[in-house]
């Protein structure tokens, strides 16, 4: 894991205001008191967490602390997960999400997510990006190209693809299957989009890429993103939360977590010190 100091924090992405006041924000996500089971096993514990509304927040930690069971919970996931279990609430723009009687079809589209490993169908470029609208009941040709077209451009990838659309996705590098992958999110028309280590397995200049389209996103979206990459988290970030053993140890602005933790083991994590 890269060392961060005070000294060498990164500045952050185009679109990423680390001076924007959160508090002036409405929440999109409201995590209280929750826990979660795998089985007999407890793996997180009385974790609480506030997100606000079109911004960045970051979840950091090492290996095994957590930070991407909890981000599946945030679109209850961790459902297909047999002997799973979550206790607390989970409000979702004020609705629990852990109601037995909330759609979990309807929540998946409200609340997308993009995998670390890039998963397009084996379908044309089209064919991902129409593939939710179509589920939905849009079978419109002219609305469905337009809803590809703006889908591309908004995950900055119709210039490269705009003249191959009926080509196979999996013709693609690692980099455009991933954007691939954040616009046929977008097409399901999502207000929250969770990341778990969107550019993990990208070359430094795909993750360069995702990095500043995650800037440009938050204008318009909530984004959640897991990442082990100090640096990454600094960057594309308004507030960063740090787990560790499943605990939930401080979360604030990026700024101040990155230069002056309240917690001697954010510090420490921060620092390379453990990891």
């Amino acid at each position: 894991m890269p060392k961060i100091s005070p000294g060498s924090v990164p500045p952050p992405v185009a679109g990423v205001d680390r001076n924007l006041d959160m508090s002036e924000h409405s929440t999109a996500i409201e995590v209280r008191n929750m826990n979660f089971y795998y089985g007999e096993h407890q793996v997180l514990f009385d974790v609480s967490l506030t997100v606000p509304e079109r911004s960045v927040t970051a979840l950091i930690g090492p290996s095994g602390c957590g930070k991407s069971t909890f981000l599946r919970t945030l679109n209850r996931m961790n459902d297909l997960i047999e002997g799973a279990r979550c206790r607390g609430e989970i409000l979702v723009e004020c609705q629990n999400i852990m109601d037995p009687a909330v759609d979990v079809v309807l929540l998946r589209k409200h609340v997308g997510m993009v995998f670390q490993k890039s998963t397009p169908f084996p379908k044309s470029i089209f064919d991902n990006v129409a593939y939710g609208p179509r589920v939905s009941g849009e079978k419109n040709r002219s609305r469905l190209a337009d809803l590809v077209e703006d889908c591309l451009k908004r995950a900055a990838l119709w210039e490269e693809v705009k003249d191959r659309l009926t080509t196979s996705a999996m013709s693609l590098s690692g980099g455009q299957q991933q954007r691939l992958c954040i616009a046929r999110t977008l097409a399901t028309n999502p207000k929250i989009i969770l990341m778990d280590e969107p550019a993990s397995a990208l070359d430094p200049a795909s993750t360069d890429r995702i990095e500043n389209l995650i800037g440009e996103l938050c204008a318009n979206y909530t984004i959640v993103i897991v990442t082990h990459n100090m640096q990454q988290a600094s960057r594309v970030s308004h507030q960063t939360a740090f787990f560790y053993k499943g605990i939930l140890v401080e979360t604030g602005p990026t700024m101040k977590i990155f230069t002056s933790p309240s917690e001697k083991r954010t510090e420490d994590y921060i620092t390379g010190r453990f990891g």
